[in-house]
């Protein structure tokens, strides 16, 4: 491959996602990738960097995991694409069967989309179409956690508390209430004292809740007490405001149990997954729903949900999604990382030593720290870290002043170990 060509034909075309393009094509030298497998990224000129946040967090087992290729490549002998309208066929029918039966028992209902956007975007039309159905026409809010981030697609940028992702829609999306986390608040209660007071206020106009459980990844990984997450249950059951946890990151083993309500022993209304949900091959979600809210679109043709996608339930998405439950059953993943994510934890709260280092944490397989000085998204202290990190063989992308790790569940320990070494040794560096 012509890396050269590959690189200026990017710079004429592509517009890259959350990038500053100016920056991009002035200064920066993009890995080329050119295969991928485990937690390594080769680069066309050779060089090899461990994937220290599983390529947005999607390759939960590694790059082309052996059992999902070979998944993927049967599925595609028989059939790449057939649509779920009046019809559908194996692989989606048997990955709804294994979902419902991993998933927080009461969730018993599988609508099928194409990414983590998608899957909670399914999520507040569902609540709002219910309760207009049911004649409570005022619920037409939601609440959300602040610093939130649940995607892209503009129902959804309306509860993302990211400021530099939401602002430039101000105005052309609904207009909802934002509370404080734990760790925002200063403590559990007055976070909880914050959701009461909107709810109680406004109980009547809330078709929702909806939260990242436990960790809001794209604020920073920001990590809050399981605890909180009885007490949104308990206010939502109080006032009759469904509870909807987008588990897109946090679910499949992320923060340690298959999902992060598993904390807590909280089941939600609903739990949107994707990412790891397909191993990182193929753009596949899937939003889950307990028999109450599926029943209420039951009844008259005009009460039902008239939402979908081209590749709604796609075969091959649906294929390798299969395999990756068996896979995480039979290579008994959970159970196995349980000492990756501790070390992953020893080796964070060591860094806290360093001058540079303001604060860290961990939960399951990530661990997150705060660089001393500006912080904020577009913080560019990260970046120096970044750069340092390639030049040892390792792929880190900050978000500002948060540096950290999402390493796929499986890396192997020896390959852990060297990836935190760096991480160490590029702060030290560039401090």
């Amino acid at each position: 491959m012509d890396r050269d060509r590959i690189v200026a034909l990017d710079k004429q075309r592509v517009w890259h996602p959350y990038t500053p393009m100016d920056r991009y094509r002035a200064e920066v030298d993009p890995i080329v990738v050119a295969r991928a497998e485990g937690p390594y990224l080769w680069d066309v000129d050779g060089s090899r960097l461990i994937d220290a946040n599983s390529s947005w967090w999607v390759a939960s087992l590694g790059h082309n995991h052996p059992r999902l290729v070979q998944a993927l490549k049967d599925q595609a002998d028989r059939n790449c694409h057939s649509a779920l309208a009046g019809m559908t066929h194996q692989p989606a029918s048997e990955l709804a069967e294994r979902l419902c039966a991993v998933a927080p028992d009461g969730l018993e209902h599988v609508f099928y989309s194409d990414d983590g956007s998608t899957a909670v975007e399914v999520a507040l039309k569902v609540t709002l179409q219910y309760w207009a159905q049911a004649g409570q026409t005022k619920r037409k809010h939601f609440v959300a956690l602040q610093e939130a981030f649940h995607g892209e697609t503009l129902g959804v940028t309306a509860i993302g508390g990211v400021d530099v992702f939401r602002a430039p829609f101000k105005g052309a999306v609904l207009e909802n209430f934002f509370v404080p986390t734990p760790t925002q608040a200063g403590g559990l209660e007055p976070a909880v004292d914050a959701l009461r007071s909107v709810l109680d206020a406004h109980g009547d106009e809330l078709s929702a809740v909806v939260v990242e459980p436990v960790v809001q990844g794209a604020s920073g990984m920001q990590m809050y007490d399981p605890a909180y997450l009885r007490e949104v249950r308990e206010l939502c059951d109080r006032h009759d405001v469904f509870l909807v946890f987008d588990e897109v990151f946090t679910g499949y083993g992320r923060t340690g149990p298959m999902w992060a309500a598993d904390h807590a022993g909280v089941l939600p209304d609903i739990l949107c997954t994707a990412k790891g949900f397909s191993g990182g091959m193929l753009p596949m979600a899937a939003t889950l729903v307990t028999p109450r809210l599926f029943e209420g679109f039951l009844g008259d043709a005009d009460r039902a949900f008239y939402y979908g996608h081209s590749f709604c339930g796609n075969p091959l998405g649906s294929a390798i999604a299969v395999e990756v439950l068996k896979v995480y059953e039979e290579e008994h993943i959970l159970d196995r990382a349980k000492p990756k994510a501790e070390r992953i934890g020893e080796a964070f709260r060591a860094l806290e030593a360093l001058p540079a280092v303001a604060r860290t944490r961990n939960r399951g397989m990530i661990g997150a720290l705060d660089l001393a000085g500006d912080d904020g998204y577009l913080a560019q202290a990260g970046w120096r870290i970044y750069d340092e990190a390639r030049r040892r063989g390792a792929y880190l992308r900050p978000m500002g002043n948060v540096v950290y790790v999402a390493p796929p569940l499986n890396i192997d320990d020896d390959v852990l170990v060297e990836l935190l070494g760096i991480v160490a040794d590029s702060i030290e560096a560039v401090s």
